[in-house]
């Protein structure tokens, strides 16, 4: 491997200094565990990115976590791309990614949505336009489970704009749903929520300016409203994707909002620039205290050796 770091000096923005997480709930399994993020894999048959995937996945198979969630944009493209190539696409994940040693928990980005943005003639009325294609390809877009002790909710925060393009928004289904979830979810549980597009990023102001606006595709419009719903809650951490940047916002022994960088780092050019290499986070879990680590799993293709 290239390097292998706690985030290397590409972490955004720290907002306090990194204290660990409130112990004072005791947690059911205090043996601590280990699970592995992977968020904006983009894979497609171009750029040698099967082969840049697959050795992102030995990695990971080496390290050995519990299991692994992506963050979304498991493939490149569904926005405007034929039936066809989509089809194949989502085939293509799945079977790369089954060479994962562990249970895999997706969830739904941007480019997984077929057909938003492209001009074709009929292409709504396509039983597996949108969302209805991951649906049929992975599974359900939003759930949830447990993990020794631990709540764990995937939610899909890709919403169709009046204009047909996506927006980042957490849809009204999901919100009875999540109401539902937490209802029946014991108030000191600790939990991690994982999504693609933010609920919050300093990355805007960061490259703009202080007082520069995000974008409705750039967050999750309605991310107040949804993070109210875990007020009475023990809400610890939510992963994040869509930027390709590596972010850890963490306030006051509150909540760790990580945004876990790209399995394709420049979508798979492996071009330097000011985004991380190509790789994962690695969030490790002792009790209520989270710890991460950014994987650069050392992908360079044939081109650039």
């Amino acid at each position: 491997m290239k390097k292998t770091g706690l985030f290397l000096g590409v972490v955004l923005l720290i907002l306090t200094a990194c204290k660990p997480l409130s112990t004072k709930t005791v947690v059911t399994e205090e043996l601590g565990f280990s699970f592995a993020f992977l968020t904006d894999i983009h894979l497609q048959p171009e750029h040698e990115a099967v082969a840049g995937f697959q050795q992102a996945i030995d990695t990971v198979n080496k390290l050995d976590p519990d299991f692994v969630i992506t963050g979304g944009d498991l493939v490149m493209d569904a926005l405007d791309q034929t039936y066809g190539r989509v089809d194949s696409l989502y085939d293509l994940y799945k079977k790369v990614s089954g060479e994962l040693n562990m249970p895999v928990y997706n969830t739904p980005g941007n480019h997984e949505m077929y057909g938003w943005h492209r001009a074709e003639e009929g292409i709504e009325s396509n039983p597996d336009f949108g969302k209805k294609m991951f649906e049929k390809k992975m599974g359900d877009r939003f759930y949830s489970f447990d993990h020794k002790g631990w709540h764990f909710i995937a939610l899909d925060a890709i919403s169709r704009g009046e204009d047909g393009r996506y927006i980042g928004k957490i849809d009204e289904e999901q919100i009875a749903w999540l109401k539902e979830d937490l209802s029946q979810t014991d108030k000191e549980m600790p939990i991690a929520i994982t999504v693609h597009i933010p609920f919050i990023t300093a990355s805007t102001q960061l490259r703009l300016g202080a007082m520069a606006a995000n974008t409705p595709e750039g967050v999750i419009s309605n991310s107040l409203d949804v993070l109210k719903m875990f007020g009475e809650h023990n809400l610890k951490l939510v992963l994040q994707g869509h930027l390709h940047l590596i972010e850890d916002l963490f306030m006051e022994n509150k909540v760790h909002f990580i945004t876990g960088g790209a399995v394709c780092g420049r979508w798979w050019s492996n071009e330097p620039g000011d985004h991380p290499e190509e790789g994962f986070m690695m969030i490790h879990v002792k009790g209520e205290e989270v710890s991460s680590e950014y994987i650069d799993y050392g992908w360079t293709p044939s081109w650039n050796k």
